[in-house]
């Protein structure tokens, strides 16, 4: 059964605040990328498994996925480790802003590669989006800060257009259901690290763990649940909007725990990438609106 509207709002809001927690989880696991993001897709399908077969969900497990849906799994596995990368070096809040300029750049990829052309306003959203991302640039007058910085910079960008090419790949409909292909996505993206994982002598103590644990069933699974049953009942570009409260828990999270503080300039480049992501989803869903209405020939 569906949720209702608003509840779907609680679920989609559950999902992205869930999502926002993995950063701090990963600190506290104080473990190599890698093994954090093995841990994370392996538990998350094992999660994902035991619900599926304990909602009569059980024949959908066995099935032959599609080549796209394999590829996806790569690409997951590649932007969760590199963001986790990515924090080792620099700030929560810079890594998870940057990667949420994923919807832009994708835009921008599609314009080129798929013949979507952006209008006026698409470009202007573009724009924006750099001058955020320009103004949350590291400042600083230590050069053994300012190149950790820019290493976690490298690895932000990396999970960027990793999660930008999951974005692209997701967007044709698919023949699995949601939970076949998030299954496979997961458990894919747990084999591309598998031989990084075998190559480390050591495994996790008793209290790391129980931090995998957590990693593997908050964000791992949980999240993605609400996600899938939020985004039955409410439109993309509402649950695209509502997703932006993953960057705010990353702030809040950040600050709170860690004591990392962004500076006005900064602040000011997260209010415009929110700006234009947020935007970039409501003129997409209008151009969607039109298409469906002239009932004609458009990119998808």
């Amino acid at each position: 059964m569906n949720p209702s509207p608003a509840f779907a709002i609680v679920l989609a809001l559950l999902a992205a605040s869930l999502m926002g927690t993995i950063g701090v989880f990963a600190r506290f696991t104080d473990l190599p990328a890698e093994q954090i993001t093995f841990y994370r897709l392996l538990l998350g399908s094992l999660f994902l498994m035991t619900f599926m077969l304990f909602t009569g969900k059980g024949r959908e497990i066995w099935h032959k996925p599609s080549k796209r849906t394999l590829i996806n799994g790569a690409m997951l596995s590649g932007f969760m480790a590199f963001y986790i990368e990515a924090i080792q070096y620099t700030q929560m809040a810079n890594v998870i802003m940057i990667i949420y300029l994923a919807p832009l750049v994708s835009a921008v990829f599609a314009h080129f590669v798929y013949g979507e052309k952006l209008n006026r306003l698409n470009v202007t959203g573009v724009v924006i989006a750099m001058i955020g991302f320009v103004l949350m640039l590291p400042m600083t007058s230590s050069q053994t800060i300012y190149e950790s910085e820019l290493r976690g910079y490298f690895y932000a960008m990396l999970a960027l257009f990793t999660y930008s090419g999951f974005i692209l790949i997701n967007r044709k409909p698919s023949a699995s259901s949601p939970y076949q292909s998030t299954l496979v996505q997961l458990s894919v993206g747990a084999l591309c690290l598998l031989p990084l994982v075998l190559q480390s002598p050591s495994l996790p103590s008793a209290e790391q763990f129980g931090w995998l644990l957590a990693i593997g069933f908050f964000p791992g699974f949980l999240a993605i649940l609400f996600a899938v049953k939020a985004l039955r009942q409410l439109p993309s570009v509402t649950y695209g909007t509502l997703s932006y409260i993953e960057p705010v828990v990353v702030v809040v999270l950040a600050w709170s725990l860690f004591g990392e503080v962004l500076s006005m300039i900064q602040l000011t480049g997260v209010a415009l990438i929110i700006f234009a992501g947020i935007a970039q989803g409501f003129l997409s869903q209008r151009h969607n609106s039109k298409c469906t209405k002239a009932s004609s020939v458009c990119h998808n």
